[in-house]
């Protein structure tokens, strides 16, 4: 995709976040010159909060505990220095980059994200809109209030597919072959939850939160304590798709995860939601570069982006290029 488009635009196309912010705000009343006052997603996300009840907003902006690692996070972008380099001709750029065999506009993907219908009725299914509208692949949660053959089915653009592996194994194998069925062309194994996150803010909020279906998960003990690297060997087994790791911190992880031959490592913090006081992730992020660069992966260029959702991943893709959630960090 060649850009020569305005800072304005480039934000919009930047994010299937954007785009489906601009369809809510639209279908709650907000358009025409209210719109256009809105230049930035911190804009989107000021004028939607406004908009959002309480319990919702509470559920989708908190994080664990005292909300330490959720303050790092956007802490740690702010502390970023950019170096630019002049006088180099930047008037045609192409952001293109190949990835699993898939060639993306740009190395953008909208990270996963449950409970949409809290703050939309149409849910995941306008994410999904917005995510293809903006030329973004959008990975599907299994925490979505829908089921993912429906969610893939009315998807016009690619998507991936976010996976707990949970306590019925049975399930998890035939909620695999679900999402690869329907189309979605990589599995995201959240690796950083053997059990819920301590979300003092959402809990204080829960009384202005309905009860939501969860029809990907099994229960609500669905997170199983019992996971080991065995699991990962197990789902590999089976899977038709590339097998990436979400949420992993630590470079030894990392390390170890490269050896297990998975196709990938997403250096995450869960958007800080599961575990207070571990590092922001843009942090991490060089520690677990340098472990794994001398290992079969291959890096390029890189660069990054704020996302109004404070959740930050990197994706280390053996031979092919890294990428993330909400911000990306992708070789060409």
């Amino acid at each position: 995709m060649l850009l020569s488009a305005s800072r304005r635009d480039l934000i919009f196309s930047a994010f299937g976040l954007a785009a489906l912010q601009r369809s809510r705000l639209r279908a709650q009343g907000l358009a025409g010159a209210e719109l256009d006052r809105l230049l930035s997603l911190p804009d989107f996300e000021s004028e939607a909060h406004t908009r959002i009840s309480h319990g919702a907003w509470e559920r989708l902006s908190g994080a664990a505990a005292d909300e330490i690692t959720l303050r790092w996070n956007r802490d740690a972008y702010d502390h970023i220095r950019l170096k630019p380099r002049i006088l180099v001709d930047v008037s045609k750029l192409d952001t293109r980059v190949t990835l699993f065999g898939q060639e993306f506009s740009h190395p953008i993907l909208l990270a996963p994200t449950g409970g949409q219908k809290f703050i939309h009725p149409e849910g995941e299914l306008a994410a999904a809109r917005g995510a293809a509208a903006a030329k973004a692949t959008y990975v599907i949660s299994s925490s979505a209030s829908m089921r993912v053959e429906d969610i893939a089915k009315a998807a016009t653009g690619p998507v991936w597919f976010q996976l707990y592996v949970q306590r019925d194994r049975g399930f998890t194998k035939d909620l695999v072959q679900r999402a690869e069925d329907s189309g979605c062309r990589a599995l995201c194994v959240t690796v950083d939850s053997p059990n819920h996150g301590a979300r003092n803010r959402e809990d204080r909020a829960r009384g202005g939160l309905p009860e939501r279906e969860l029809p990907n998960l099994k229960g609500a003990d669905y997170l199983d304590p019992t996971l080991t690297w065995k699991d990962i060997d197990w789902l590999k087994s089976f899977s038709r798709k590339p097998v990436l790791l979400k949420g992993v911190l630590n470079p030894d992880d990392a390390a170890i995860g490269v050896k297990a031959g998975v196709a990938g490592i997403i250096v995450s913090n869960h958007g800080a939601r599961n575990l207070d006081t571990v590092p922001a992730t843009i942090d991490a992020l060089p520690l677990v570069v340098e472990k794994v660069i001398d290992k079969g992966i291959k890096l390029h260029s890189t660069g990054w982006v704020y996302a109004c959702a404070a959740f930050a991943a990197l994706l280390v893709v053996r031979r092919s290029a890294t990428g993330i959630g909400d911000v990306l960090h992708e070789p060409r």
